[in-house]
């Protein structure tokens, strides 16, 4: 067992998995003679100010004391209720030899606030009546000298006091704000492995299942149509790249910037091409409305939101359905739908032909898609297809800013 150095003396132990008061440990041994030094120096310059105006002048004793009371400062939070008893010892030596009186009780508050703030209150208020009670037993003080001497304890007692209670709020607010900062950068990491989560989700979802359709076609026609085979192969490989850029470019996003700069462009319905392209549905596009460009958030959203819907079409419907991706311009919003015929497998929870419209059935694809439009503003459903074919429909709506809040937000 450790044992604790002689000279130490920072007040009783803290219980068993409670921090240590202020102004005992390490870290409080650690700060500077700075104030010591000040009061070191303010102290008898001070006071040798106010003997001008007084009677008498600071003999060398008493410059002696002023300064080592205010030297003394320097070990007041690793041994606080020593340094206080010995700068109180000090002082009333200094009041003792009948020294002008000035800027005496500097080093004495400065020494009580530290033991106050260690816990030794009981030894501060004591120490202070016993040396008040000798200063005037031995000097024989007047009733008005002592009545004064009285009112300038207390006053320093009251700006100990007041001094403890803001250094104590003042180390709450420090604290406070560091576990607010703490609870952002928390929340902001949560947020942040949400996002690159549905990221992952879609890229990897809409990629393995296409990867899935096309090793299916490659084994089916390997033996009659090794040419066919072979292009599905080719489309496995480009697909199975396209994947590794995509989950690249957004594991890159965990690194600080300018630690990774990014290997693919940004998904944005820009791309909406290669999309259906590669989506092993035969897939029309139809613009409803003026193209225009938009807001990076909104744009990758659009784009993940068919991506999926997509992919939904090729798990639940089948290769040999058709789908239909409607992109709808609007003044304050952005509009998707995506239908598929319907053409293909039975798709899990869809409504027979002229069967009543059921409730979207539960899966990630459609809360991803329904979270990445909430995040907007925006708001996604998905369901049998109205007309009854048996074929699903998924609707988006991303709000758009107006013209005013895009200028706004650009200047």
């Amino acid at each position: 067992m450790t044992r604790p150095h002689p000279d130490t003396d920072a007040g009783p132990a803290a219980p068993h998995g409670q921090p240590a008061a202020p102004g005992d440990g390490p870290t409080e041994s650690r700060r500077g003679p700075g104030l010591a030094v000040l009061t070191a120096i303010g102290q008898p310059v001070g006071t040798a100010i106010a003997a001008s105006w007084q009677s008498g002048s600071v003999g060398i004793t008493g410059y002696v004391l002023l300064v080592f009371s205010g030297l003394a400062l320097a070990d007041r939070h690793r041994s606080p209720r020593r340094n206080f008893l010995i700068v109180v010892v000090a002082t009333l030596a200094y009041h003792l030899l009948d020294q002008p009186a000035g800027v005496t009780l500097l080093a004495p508050l400065i020494a009580a606030s530290a033991a106050r703030a260690a816990g030794h209150r009981r030894l501060v208020g004591a120490t202070a009546m016993a040396a008040y009670g000798i200063w005037v037993l031995v000097t024989g003080a007047t009733l008005r000298q002592a009545l004064l001497a009285l009112a300038m304890v207390v006053a320093a007692g009251l700006v100990t006091e007041i001094g403890t209670l803001v250094a104590a709020r003042v180390r709450e607010g420090v604290a406070e704000q560091r576990r607010l900062s703490e609870e952002r950068q928390r929340r902001r990491a949560t947020e942040q492995r949400l996002r690159i989560a549905a990221e992952l989700h879609d890229v990897l979802g809409h990629h393995l299942s296409l990867i899935n359709v096309r090793a299916g076609v490659g084994l089916h026609l390997m033996d009659r149509d090794p040419e066919q085979a072979r292009a599905a192969l080719e489309a496995i490989a480009q697909s199975s790249a396209e994947a590794l850029r995509e989950v690249r470019a957004v594991l890159d996003t965990l690194y600080p910037s300018g630690e990774a700069a990014p290997r693919a462009p940004a998904p944005g319905l820009d791309r909406l091409g290669e999309l259906t392209d590669d989506a092993a549905v035969a897939t029309r596009t139809v613009i409803d409305g003026t193209a225009r460009p938009l807001p990076a958030p909104v744009d990758r959203a659009a784009y993940r939101i068919v991506q999926e819907a997509l992919t939904n079409v090729r798990r639940h419907a089948g290769s040999g359905a058709a789908a239909t991706v409607t992109i709808g311009y609007r003044q304050d919003a952005l509009m998707l739908q995506i239908d598929d015929d319907g053409a293909g497998a039975p798709r899990p929870g869809a409504a027979a032909p002229g069967a009543a419209a059921a409730a979207a059935p539960a899966g990630n694809g459609i809360t991803g898609m329904r979270e990445r439009a909430a995040a907007l503003g925006g708001e996604v459903t998905a369901g049998p297809a109205p007309d009854g074919s048996g074929g699903w429909r998924v609707r988006a709506r991303l709000p758009l800013p107006t013209d005013s809040q895009a200028e706004e937000t650009s200047a």
